[in-house]
């Protein structure tokens, strides 16, 4: 028998409640897939955006191992140090990596933090992080001209997804997965490769732009929008994609689907800076004259405790005597305020007053090793119906408006996995599998490459 070959297709933000339940009779390549596969929701990492994750998935290690706890992330201990996540920021080998070592052929296209891009031992095309085409984003150098060649300018990402020119919107993710899936075709067919992995960012981009059209339960569902299919004419397009992939492989080659995290409707937005400035715990200098972002605001710091970054949840970070420029905290009394606001937080409660469901993590308690510069408290408003408002001027620790732009959708703590081996026997019977984890992809993939697990993966194998 040949050896394996493992093609991963990503797809990210997409949740099993769409996939698995409520749309898969009319998805028919995923639902021959789940006729014989191990599939089921695929718990993401704390916390559960593209950033970390993807990077959690390929690497199987967790954020704090990482040292990356978002899309930005602090670089120094001054108030303004934040630095975007790119693949620079990753010191630890991804599963590329390894099989690269190992001889393996490789094949990656749009994985997130694979930009700048780096030696493998095939080829790589740089992810929606790559500022534009006019960046080098292939390895090797000369793959960009077949790139380019094939679908004219590439889309790493759509221009902005928080917009309200919804049309503009619609062509852009369609044009961005097309022109994706024609090169990740391509390849397919014309270079050599055992290990093949893409991510398509659609998904998500679509689910933040469009999910109170289809989401009946969603606050501000508007029921008779000629968006209300938009979802899922898109997915009904990914299923068809997926399916002309499909039939490029053979049966030496084990399919994994997977997504990051899933997605779920935003109820509204904690603006953190305000219920911190409400609670004593951040000071200005002045009032701002509107909606300002904090980088913008005139904070004293000599009278602040701490403050918080926006975002799909909240990090808050302390103002640390002997630390911060102008700390005020002292060592001895951090663990006892953190205590304290996370108690606070905890103990919030919506606009009708009932109480928001927020958790609260310490990074030193969930992550096995803490490295570069976490936040001091992780923060999920509501099991991440509600997001992070990080500007300062609302007057309320409340709002049910974006500060950046329209967006109806939060992400939610479980993404999907479907793992498909054609050599399977057809008379397993395909069941939900509980417990499966991000970090457990690079094993299984490892494993069903016939490669050594390093001991210091910290996921397990997948039984497939």
């Amino acid at each position: 028998m040949n050896e394996r070959r493992v093609l991963v297709i990503g797809l990210d933000s997409i949740p099993p409640q769409l996939l698995f339940d409520q749309w898969l009779d009319q998805l028919p390549t995923i639902k021959k897939l789940l006729s014989n596969s191990i599939y089921g929701p695929f718990k993401s990492c704390v916390p559960p955006i593209t950033v970390p994750a993807w990077a959690c998935m390929t690497s199987s290690k967790n954020p704090g191992r990482l040292g990356i706890y978002g899309f930005r992330n602090r670089f120094d201990y001054s108030y303004d140090g934040l630095t975007i996540a790119t693949s620079q920021e990753i010191k630890e080998e991804r599963i590329w990596d390894i099989l690269s070592k190992a001889g393996k052929r490789v094949i990656l296209v749009g994985v997130p933090q694979t930009y700048p891009p780096t030696p493998v031992n095939g080829y790589m095309i740089s992810c929606f992080l790559t500022p534009d085409t006019s960046c080098e984003y292939t390895y090797p150098a000369e793959l960009r001209k077949e790139v380019e060649r094939l679908v004219g300018n590439y889309l790493f990402d759509v221009d902005n997804f928080r917009t309200e020119d919804k049309e503009l919107l619609i062509n852009q993710i369609y044009q961005m997965t097309q022109k994706r899936f024609t090169v990740v075709k391509y390849l397919l067919k014309n270079k050599p490769w055992d290990f093949f992995m893409m991510v398509e960012m659609g998904p998500d981009r679509i689910h933040h732009g469009f999910w109170k059209y289809m989401d009946p339960l969603h606050r501000k569902h508007e029921p008779h929008s000629p968006y209300k299919n938009v979802i899922l004419d898109y997915y009904k397009y990914l299923d068809q994609e997926i399916g002309e992939l499909l039939s490029l492989t053979d049966e030496n080659t084990i399919i994994i689907i997977v997504s990051d995290h899933g997605s779920q409707a935003m109820e509204g937005g904690v603006c953190i800076n305000e219920w911190l400035m409400s609670e004593g715990y951040l000071t200005l200098r002045e009032k701002p004259p509107g909606i300002v972002s904090l980088a913008k605001a005139k904070i004293e710091w000599s009278k602040t405790c701490c403050w918080g970054e926006g975002g799909y949840y909240a990090r808050i970070f302390f103002n640390v005597k002997g630390r911060e420029p102008q700390g005020v905290v002292p060592p001895h009394n951090f663990e006892e305020l953190r205590n304290e606001i996370a108690r606070k937080l905890e103990a919030m409660c919506d606009e009708k007053g009932n109480p928001l469901g927020t958790t609260t993590y310490k990074p030193q308690e969930i992550y096995t090793v803490v490295n570069g510069i976490p936040p001091e408290l992780i923060v999920y408003f509501g099991g991440l119906k509600w997001r992070s408002v990080g500007s300062i001027g609302y007057g309320s620790f409340l709002t049910f408006d974006n500060d950046i732009g329209p967006d109806d959708a939060n992400h939610s703590e479980y993404g999907v996995c479907i793992i498909h081996d054609p050599l399977r026997s057809s008379s397993s019977p395909s069941v939900p599998k509980e417990g499966l984890d991000i970090l457990d992809i690079s094993p299984t993939i490892l494993t069903l490459m016939g490669i050594r697990v390093p001991d210091e993966l910290e996921g397990k194998a997948i039984k497939v």
